[in-house]
């Protein structure tokens, strides 16, 4: 098990990766766009992708964005995507992606790393439970386009 911080050079890996998380959530297929989206990403540097391998096959990745409060005058980091291949689940490497995610915010002095994940997600509710997040009951999450 590897995980590292992706680079350029792991464009082609990650493109089929993401495609393959947001085919999960119900979206077409589109390897053209999720490599355009991730390409600007990296450039950009508007996120943090870090990418895990099983010996040198990739099968996960998290990426985070920077986001900071105004009250406590600090960044803070949102956990966006995370997803590992069927193939790879039960393995740890969904943990370690994560443990990933924390060291990054404890690098950076974050206030904290936040997430959200659907209702019906029991299975992912469990290990971030597991691993220290709370579920937040003391704000409401409200959406506009």
């Amino acid at each position: 098990m590897n995980i590292r911080k992706a680079a350029i050079e792991d464009l082609n890996s990650l493109t089929e990766l993401f495609d393959s998380y947001r085919v999960f959530y119900q979206q077409e297929s589109d390897p053209e766009g999720a490599r355009s989206f991730l390409k600007e990403r990296l450039l950009n540097e508007d996120s943090v992708v870090f990418i895990a391998f099983d010996e040198s096959n990739p099968v996960g990745f998290v990426q985070l964005y920077p986001t900071f409060s105004s009250v406590s005058m600090k960044k803070s980091w949102i956990l966006n995507d995370l997803y590992v291949n069927a193939s790879a689940r039960k393995k740890g490497f969904g943990e370690k992606l994560i443990q990933k995610a924390i060291g990054l915010a404890e690098e950076t002095g974050a206030k904290g790393l936040s997430l959200e994940t659907g209702q019906d997600n029991v299975k992912a509710q469990r290990l971030y439970e597991k691993i220290g997040f709370k579920k937040e009951s003391s704000y409401f999450y409200y959406f506009s386009i």
